[in-house]
């Protein structure tokens, strides 16, 4: 170390002889070198002993507050000494509680910067009406009574500890967002061709409606009846809910008292559970509910979610079911009669009993009073009504069964496909379907049936154990006018009007009429096309074998195909036209080979027959290996009575939901033959009438049809036109249980001179 080191070493240790420092020098702490046992340890020298306070209730707070500093000290002293693993276990526990104490108390947290001023005022206050207690200067029992401060702060502090729960509670609750499924789910009703209920499918008969389509009456007879000052109040009823919480407390259950806010709460996110907790959450949400929605939304909602008795919710269903009307078409008095319902239907159906009639009818005349009270109907309106306005006896909107099903599952299926909805679209409902069904139609003829299935089983019960009968009208137009599936949907979901199981056999034959007076015929292989008419003859008799151009037509067993009449009879050398009035086979199935096999298939393809149910490309197909459903068939046959132009047969009209129309892809008519080729058929078909039925075609004008018979006897058909209106009948036998082969009829379609298809079919077109 150098010298000039050591001096200026010497001159810092002593401090004698130093020259003036610069002014940063002097701020600078020089401590000499320290003992090691002095500088590690912090003496601090005991506290001084607290003397009792004396004076008065300040100082004696005062002295409090000082002595409870004492431990807070000592407390700091013995973490300080603390082991570190100790130390940083007792951090994380304490961020952990801090956390959680952030989570608990951060919503509250503006609220609570808003009540700071307002705590800060009133805290000097608060003191002083700390309890002591026992009360200096008190004697006896006198001494343990509150002062009026303490009085008036425990009041206080009451209602502050409320206010804030309510604060507390209301920041925290939440508008739910899963709705009850039942508040939601509608029906799907289906209406006759006339407009009125035919059947309703769903779990709830309910019907959303848009508050526009309410009318005003109805509204405030609603809000007249349960809650008339709706549109000015919070939401909640103050005094409703603390008589009804009175109510529950000293007797165990609970009583109204809610606004159509919290009743529409309860219907939509709550349960109908009667309890003080789900009455507490539900005016939380009410007054939630009330700020966030309208009260023309709430009104809605309430008035299509309420439960209005006889399986109804919504009040669009109510005002069908008990006055089979809709909404709209409601007066004031009827109204007033639906609104006394949301007391309790039980109580106040006036169909259940004479109780109930006095007892709506009690509540209905108060009804139209409150109405005049609050402005909403005049005197003069409310003098008009004096007669109370009875219910009908039952629901219209009855459930489906029997026959009805199989007319609802044709409905169903074809208006999601023409309207374009899912399975879940549909399933949700709210949709109305006004279908082509003809209520008078429907009747007669399942009337027919029905009457034929007991003449069955009295003549045959074994046979008849297995029949079926497949019935439909179909208009020229395409409409769908009545269908007959089977005795009941709910043991045979198998509906025998749109059945593709058993031949069509010849009432097959105007279709192949019809292919050789559109297309022509060819006598050589490639050659031009011949022109046939009404009038071209062909061979009649039995047995004749069937030619090509070529020659003989021989099938896949090496044998020549002949064709056949009933009853092997032989007719000789017959016109088209004639052997299609007489039921001569033989001439058709040439016919058809003449023609072309394949436009025989285009020609009923066109007509209205599913490609899918035409039979093999052989000579038998003239004869009807095809099996076209019932539905089909009179769907072909109405074509030739719409002058050769088919529509797709269609069973919905028009769908709407809730009132709002929707969209349908419509079938639009199509040229399938020539109009002239349409009309010779049906001239023939006229002949076949006449000539199987003289005594029902006499005097009548604009019915044909034809019979239809199996090689094996496995279905008889009768398929006509009467009215422009086609209707096929098809009767066989099948045993569901073992497989859907046909079996042999055994007499059950009767004789030629008395089918039982062709008294169904008179029956059906009212010519029986």
């Amino acid at each position: 170390m150098t010298d000039a080191s050591q001096g200026e070493g010497g001159s810092m240790g002593d401090g004698r002889g130093e020259k003036p420092r610069e002014a940063d020098e002097t701020l600078h702490l020089r401590v000499d070198a320290l003992r090691a046992d002095e500088t590690m340890q912090l003496r601090v020298p005991p506290p001084p002993e607290p003397s009792a306070p004396a004076g008065g209730r300040a100082e004696r707070r005062r002295g409090a507050r000082s002595a409870e500093g004492l431990p807070a000290d000592a407390s700091g002293r013995s973490s300080g000494r603390s082991s570190g693993g100790r130390s940083s276990g007792l951090s994380t526990a304490r961020e952990r509680a801090v956390a959680a104490r952030a989570r608990l108390i951060g919503p509250l947290a503006p609220y609570a910067r808003r009540l700071a001023p307002y705590a800060q005022v009133v805290a000097p206050y608060a003191r002083r009406l700390k309890p002591v207690y026992p009360r200096r200067g008190r004697t006896g029992w006198r001494r343990w009574i509150p002062s009026w401060r303490q009085s008036l702060g425990a009041v206080l502090s009451s209602f502050g500890l409320l206010a804030a729960f309510l604060v507390t509670a209301y920041a925290m609750t939440d508008i739910p967002s899963n709705i009850n499924s039942y508040a939601t789910q509608q029906d799907n009703v289906y209406f006759w061709s006339d407009g009125t209920p035919m059947a309703r499918t769903g779990w709830v008969q309910r019907q959303a409606m848009p508050l526009r389509d309410i009318p005003p009456d109805v509204r405030w007879a609603v809000l007249a009846a349960e809650n008339e000052s709706f549109y000015s109040d919070p939401g909640i009823s103050a005094k409703g809910i603390t008589r009804a919480l009175f109510r529950t407390l000293g007797e165990g259950d609970t009583e109204g008292g809610s606004t159509i806010t919290q009743q529409y709460v309860k219907n939509v996110y709550l349960t109908q559970n009667q309890t003080v907790s789900r009455k507490f959450t539900e005016a939380m949400i009410s007054l939630k509910l009330d700020n966030a929605m309208s009260k023309d939304e709430i009104l809605e909602g309430y008035l299509n979610t309420s439960w209005f008795g006889r399986g109804t919710y919504g009040i669009q269903r109510a005002a069908q079911a008990y006055y089979g009307k809709d909404v709209g078409k409601l007066n004031a008095s009827q109204a007033a009669m639906l609104a006394s319902l949301l007391k309790g239907a039980g109580l106040y159906d006036p169909t259940l009993g004479k109780a109930n009639h006095a007892r709506a009818v009690e509540r209905w005349s108060w009804i139209l009073d409150r109405m005049v009270k609050i402005g909403k109907l005049s005197p003069e309106e409310r003098a008009k009504y004096t007669e109370f306005p009875e219910p009908l006896k039952s629901n219209p909107l009855y459930d489906t069964g029997e026959q009805s099903d199989y007319l609802v599952e044709l409905a169903s299926q074809y208006a999601k496909k023409a309207a374009h909805l899912t399975d879940k679209q549909f399933d949700l409902g709210g949709y109305q379907i006004y279908t082509t069904f003809d209520r008078k139609r429907e009747k007669a003829l399942t009337d027919a049936v029905t009457k034929a299935r007991k003449q069955a089983r009295r003549n045959d019960p074994k046979v008849a154990a297995d029949a079926h009968y497949g019935a439909s009208s179909v208009a020229a137009d395409g409409r769908i006018l009545a269908v007959y599936g089977g005795p009941d949907h709910r043991k045979q979901g198998y509906n025998d009007s749109n059945a593709t199981t058993v031949p069509a056999g010849t009432a097959f034959t105007p279709f192949v009429y019809a292919a050789g007076l559109e297309h022509g015929v060819h006598t050589s292989r490639g050659g031009p096309a011949t022109p046939v008419t009404p009038e071209s003859v062909y061979d009649g008799d039995d047995g004749v074998p069937v030619t090509t151009p070529e020659g003989p037509y021989w099938d896949r067993s090496g044998k020549k195909v002949a064709a056949h009449n009933d009853g092997g009879r032989s007719y000789g050398r017959i016109t088209l036209r004639e052997a299609m009035a007489r039921s001569v086979n033989t001439p058709f199935m040439q016919l058809g080979m003449d023609a072309g096999l394949a436009d025989v298939r285009r020609t009923a393809e066109a007509s209205g027959l599913l490609s899918s149910s035409i039979g093999p490309q052989v000579p038998a197909l003239s004869m009807g290996n095809s099996t076209p459903s019932a539905i089909r068939m009179a769907s072909g046959y109405a074509t030739f009575a719409a002058d050769g132009t088919h529509t797709e047969p269609y069973s919905v009209r028009r769908v709407t939901r809730n009132g709002a129309p929707i969209a349908l892809t419509v079938p639009h008519a199509r040229r399938a033959v020539g109009a002239k080729v349409a009309q010779q058929v049906t001239e023939a078909l006229t002949d076949s009438f006449r000539t199987a039925h003289p005594e029902a075609a006499a005097g009548r004008t604009g019915v044909s049809g034809k019979a239809g018979t199996t090689e094996k006897d496995t279905a008889a058909w009768y398929v006509g036109t009467a009215d422009a209106v086609s209707t096929a009948i098809v009767v066989y036998r099948i045993d569901l249980a073992r497989s859907l082969e046909p079996l042999p009829l055994e007499g059950l379609a009767g004789t030629s001179a008395n089918s039982v298809p062709y008294a169904l079919w008179s029956a059906a077109t009212g010519l029986g």
